[in-house]
């Protein structure tokens, strides 16, 4: 179901949507006895050598103080500590005593709090809730478009402005979730989990559910002489949790510190590349095998007309076994492979100066044919990786699916498109049959992703060259498989730094989550990176009103957009909500992680706007939007669409102007229309990206991304590098672009270094000005996946187009209005000022405040 147009009505029981779409580790299972060992990172933690190519930063950017406020709020993205093994020994245990559960943290503040249907006094020095605990608003996995909830039906449902949450159940914080080691105790009749904010009896021991107000037994396990006693139970002392089933785990499995790529990756190499792709692929090859960790175990395979499987048992000695590419390998040839005599997957330790060997033995397309009417067999050569990573159970039943020791990934390095075998589609668009071609070659790679899903396979696709790659045919190989498809400009840098983050995000498995909510809310839409459970994939309860999602993976870097509406008018003090998500971790122990939040509701417009997290509402607003955006011509539909949702914004939620036909955006949301705009105007929507195959895949990876990511996408960060070595943040705004100084801009999943004319031609200070925003755009980006291509350039050049085009025009704004908007402007002196207004180019597109007036709308104060 598409999202309802500003102004009609939406259907009350349509069924909730789920929109799939197309970065790192997924939450570790944490015990309290490891809490010294969060800060002492494993032995493979951060880039390491996965970015020992680019220039190593000396320490974190030093900002003036105080910083000027960007346009756009801008969060920092921390740095992920790696997974801590499970261990046993910590946590808490259904066979402990509620004493013994003391292990478990405990909240920390005098103030009351109400915890399961009570208040506590002040005398009991209850400590203060943490970010998991209390009303958990700043839950980091959890994140409102707006704090509370407005009673009135009308306008929380109204479409232009929404409400929702984006979601992020694989975010890896520090410190976790509380662990607890039992099943979790769920109510019987909707399959809500208990939580703190469940009223508990604790004379019977009996608690109510928040969800459908029903009661349910603990067994005795809640009967307690007062409700402090309560808080001895991770799971009604925290919003978040995680259930860990011990059982399941192998008797004995110890992870060794090299798990986040315990199992294999195997390497598919196009062999259709000129020399000189070919060579920048060579050396990004040869940097990511030597990242690796010694016992992290590899495949090479190479793919063209037929599909080349690399021996490591030959020694010095190249050796290859080849299957025909134009059809699937049949049941004999895979168990040739297996039961052979090669050696295909081989750890590191063993196989590194072999792998370098097969690397420097490949050699460029030798026929003079057009790159994109070269035959590739991308659908045979992941075939057949896949056939060897499950080995001897290649022989079993479909149904019976073999569990490796770890999530296993395929990495295909591609320079155009599957043209040969299954999944392959004609050299020519203009093909009469093309576009039926086209869908089934889609159908088929869909099915290929389902089935390395199923074996916990994630097939990630880098594409780089000038040859079309026809995104729509390979795009479903990697979504339903939980990886992502990339293109880049060449197989240089930033291809070499995304193939080594790539290996070394560790995905979780087989994911469900679970979307409940109380007091009649409806889940209308769902966006990311999973698709509707089928009602047999998950357990059923009598009265389930849950939204049910399979995930393809389980990342840090993904997130969910959930878009929710009421029924009625809401009459209850609060709002309650149910995120919870099954997977099985890198180690293949099973986790329920479950998050329970409850927002207040309120009456009047005044404090539900001020409630808006201007920054969440506008990229839960962007995912809808670009969501429609399947082609150019959609994308045209959607940037008209942000000016109706804007107009219909102001005149719901703003005021009219006294004696005019003007209306004022309300001042709670002063950000929010700038943020449409860049929206409107940058790559998601606009034309400044060439190729579609690109567009396509920036709006796919913007579609999943986590917030940080998609903010940043949405809405570009601007940061002036001032002397003495210092940075100061300023709107995006051409304003930006002064004759002495230099300029970094954050657009996501690119970072530009601009140098004014001036200090360009001061060799030692452009240098000096170069050398420190290349180290705070490789800072911002150290975490990021995918990794940002990083340009610079200067004023004039052709290239810094890329730069100007994402910048709003404001020159062309009243001087009053540049320097209420961009105060830095008055710190310039008359003759820099002239200097600046003479050096820009007129041209016709408009800056915010022109376009808010041609909506009839009076531009917001700067917030």
């Amino acid at each position: 179901m598409e999202e309802t147009p500003p102004g009609q009505p939406p259907s009350a029981h349509a069924s909730p949507p789920f929109a799939p779409a197309p970065f790192t580790p997924p939450p570790r299972v944490f015990s309290p006895g490891l809490a010294a060992a969060r800060g002492t990172p494993s032995p493979g933690s951060g880039p390491g050598p996965a970015t020992a190519h680019l220039s190593t930063p000396p320490g974190p950017p030093v900002f003036s103080s105080p910083l000027r406020p960007a346009a756009v709020p801008f969060r920092a993205t921390p740095a992920s500590p790696h997974p801590v093994p499970f261990a046993a020994s910590g946590g808490y245990s259904s066979s402990s005593s509620a004493t013994a559960a003391t292990t478990a943290s405990l909240p920390t503040s005098s103030a009351p709090h109400f915890f399961n249907g009570a208040a506590t006094p002040h005398g009991d020095h209850v400590p203060a809730p943490s970010p998991l605990q209390g009303d958990g608003l700043d839950n980091p996995y959890v994140q409102f478009s707006a704090n509370k909830v407005l009673k009135q039906k009308k306008l929380l449902n109204a479409p232009s402005l929404g409400f929702g949450a984006l979601v992020s159940p694989g975010k890896e914080v520090s410190p976790g979730p509380e662990v607890v080691e039992h099943d979790p105790r769920r109510c019987l009749n909707c399959g809500a989990y208990v939580n703190l904010y469940c009223d508990v009896q604790i004379g019977s021991g009996q608690w109510q559910c928040v969800i459908c107000k029903k009661l349910n037994g603990s067994d005795g396990e809640f009967v307690v002489s007062s409700k402090q006693d309560l808080l001895h139970w991770p799971e009604l002392a925290s919003t978040t949790v995680d259930y860990v089933q011990v059982g399941n785990r192998r008797p004995g499995f110890v992870p060794v510190s090299d798990t986040r790529v315990s199992g294999p990756i195997f390497i598919l190499i196009d062999e259709c590349l000129d020399e000189a792709h070919l060579q920048h692929l060579q050396g990004s090859l040869h940097a990511f095998v030597d990242s690796l960790p010694p016992t992290a175990k590899i495949g090479i395979i190479t793919y063209g007309r037929t599909v080349s499987v690399y021996d490591f048992s030959e020694g010095a000695a190249v050796s290859a076994d080849v299957l025909p590419g134009n059809k699937s390998p049949t049941h004999e040839s895979l168990k040739a492979l297996i039961y052979g005599t090669g050696v295909y997957l081989s750890p590191i330790h063993a196989s590194l100066p072999v792998a370098h060997t097969i690397f420097s033995s490949l050699r460029p397309y030798q026929l003079s044919v057009p790159e994109v009417s070269r035959d590739r067999c991308v659908g045979a050569a992941v075939e057949v990786a896949l056939g060897i990573i499950q080995g001897p159970s290649v022989e079993l039943s479909r149904g019976i699916i073999k569990r490796s020791g770890g999530n296993c990934r395929i990495l295909v390095c591609a320079g155009g498109p599957s043209t040969f075998g299954p999944g392959s589609v004609p050299y020519s668009v203009k093909h009469p049959n093309y576009a039926y071609l086209e869908k089934t070659a889609m159908k088929w790679m869909e099915s290929l992703g389902h089935e390395a899903q199923r074996h916990s396979t994630v097939v990630d696709i880098f594409c780089a060259g000038q040859c079309p790659v026809r995104v729509p045919v390979l795009q479903p190989l990697a979504k339903c498989s939980g990886g992502v498809l990339l293109v880049h400009d060449d197989f240089g840098e930033a291809f070499g730094v995304n193939l080594q983050r790539a290996s070394t995000r560790a995905a979780g498995s087989h994911g469900l989550f679970e979307i409940r909510c109380s007091d009649n809310m409806l889940v209308t839409q769902v966006i990311g990176p999973g698709e509707e459970a089928s009602p047999d994939s998950h357990e059923t309860f009598k009265h389930d009103s849950s939204f049910c999602i399979q995930m393809h993976s389980v990342e840090e870097t993904q997130s969910f957009s959930v878009s929710m509406e009421t029924k009625g008018d809401i009459k209850n003090d609060f709002v309650f909500f149910q995120f919870a998500v099954h997977y099985s971790n890198i180690y293949q122990t099973e986790i329920t992680r479950v998050i329970t939040m409850r927002l207040q509701t309120v009456d009047g417009l005044s404090a539900y706007l001020a409630s808006v997290q201007e920054d969440v509402a506008s990229v839960i607003i962007g995912k809808r939007t670009v969501l429609r955006a399947r082609t150019a011509s959609d994308a045209i539909d959607m940037r008209l669409s942000i000016d109706e949702r804007v107009k219909d914004i102001a005149l719901k939620f703003g005021t009219q102007v006294p004696k005019s036909k003007l209306y004022r955006f309300p001042k709670e949301l002063a950000s929010l229309p700038e943020c449409l705009f860049h929206l409107k105007r940058g790559p998601l929507l606009g034309s400044i990206i060439g190729h579609e195959d690109e567009r396509s895949v920036l709006r796919n990876l913007f579609l999943n991304a986590s917030f940080d990511l998609s903010l940043r996408m949405l809405a570009p960060r601007c940061i002036m590098h001032r002397e003495g070595g210092t940075f100061e943040e300023l709107p995006a705004y051409d304003l930006v672009m002064q004759p002495n100084a230099a300029v970094v801009l954050d657009h996501g999943t690119d970072i530009f270094i601009w140098l004014g004319a001036e200090l360009a031609a001061q060799e030692g200070q452009s240098a000096a000005a170069l050398a420190a925003c290349r180290t705070l755009a490789e800072e911002l980006s150290e975490q990021r996946f995918p990794a940002p291509r990083i340009l610079s350039f200067k004023q004039g050049s052709s290239q810094a187009r890329y730069f100007v085009s994402r910048l709003i025009p404001a020159h062309k704004d009243p001087t009053y209005e540049q320097e209420s908007r961009f105060p830095q402007l008055r710190t310039l002196t008359p003759e820099q000022r002239a200097r600046l207004k003479s050096s820009f180019i007129q041209f016709d597109d408009n800056s915010f405040c022109e376009w808010m007036r041609s909506l009839k709308l009076v531009p917001p104060e700067p917030s």
